[in-house]
């Protein structure tokens, strides 16, 4: 997808809310990755992505006729997506919180050569991917919200420090130093415990059948291995890039993006083909 510019967008914004479904529909299909992949972070699982991020479509649709464009449209569909996350409660780790010690002990101490093979003759470098991808991403949720959100736009998007502060609240500064102090514990963890990034113990393809046993991964259900990627460069095209991320914590590989799935582009289709415009038209 050609990612259009902010002059591009702010016309169809004014199109959409004077009725045009036909921009309506642009402007989703222009953001609905962004606010996926930023849901599947922030939240840890396809399927509370997929609730957060109708959620938050739904939310930019109804609330269009109030961009004035102060800002520019991606920025402002970002503030929309983030506080709609930092405080959603609904998704499962919101029921059940990880730490870095529950992480980091659960490695330590996890007896991953006491199990069978459950593999259910899927590949395990199929599973040890799967494992992989998952890892990295709910390694995110012993973050707290806001330290989480700031990671995520600074290693994943990349978002000028300028426009994640305003986002979020806090000057560029602050954001920046919160920024390098998140990014250090997310390397020091890695280097500590993960063997497929740092000097830890622990390997994907190890603990495939623990991980199964344990209900983190199901042989018939690959979120990861099957879900669409896209090219990281079109989430970096959403925002200037912001001071390179060089240590450890830039190579985790939760940063490959993903296509929004298929239920949320058919449920935001239902609700565009349903729904009256006249819900985003200017009163």
């Amino acid at each position: 997808m050609n990612k259009k510019t902010n002059d591009e967008l702010l016309a169809l914004v004014h199109k959409a809310t004077e009725g045009d479904k036909k921009a309506l529909e642009t402007l989703v299909a222009d953001v609905q990755d962004i606010v996926f992949n930023l849901s599947l972070r922030m939240l840890g699982t396809f399927a509370d992505a997929e609730d957060a991020a109708q959620d938050i479509l739904l939310k930019m649709i109804t609330h269009l006729s109030s961009f004035k464009g102060g800002s520019a449209f991606t920025t402002w569909v970002f503030s929309i997506a983030v506080n709609h996350l930092k405080n959603y409660k609904k998704h499962m780790f919101a029921r059940y919180p990880l730490s870095f010690e529950y992480y980091g002990d659960d490695i330590e101490n996890g007896k991953i050569q006491d199990v069978p093979d459950l593999t259910q003759n899927v590949e395990k470098d199929i599973l040890a991917e799967e494992l992989k991808m998952s890892c990295t991403n709910v390694m995110l949720q012993c973050l707290d919200a806001e330290s989480r959100c700031i990671f995520i736009l600074g290693t994943m998007f990349k978002i000028d420090s300028r426009i994640a502060g305003d986002i979020l609240g806090m000057t560029p500064e602050a954001y920046r130093q919160r920024l390098s102090r998140v990014r250090k514990k997310m390397a020091e963890f890695l280097g500590q415990y993960c063997g497929e990034y740092g000097n830890g113990r622990c390997k994907c393809r190890d603990r495939v059948n623990y991980a199964i046993q344990s209900h983190r991964l199901n042989p018939l259900g690959l979120d990861y291995v099957a879900a669409a990627e896209i090219p990281v460069e079109t989430m970096l095209d959403v925002k200037n890039a912001m001071e390179d991320i060089d240590d450890l914590s830039q190579d985790f590989s939760f940063c490959k993006p993903y296509q929004s799935s298929e239920r949320t582009k058919h449920l935001i289709k239902e609700f565009l083909d349903s729904t009256q415009l006249s819900v985003i038209q200017k009163s």
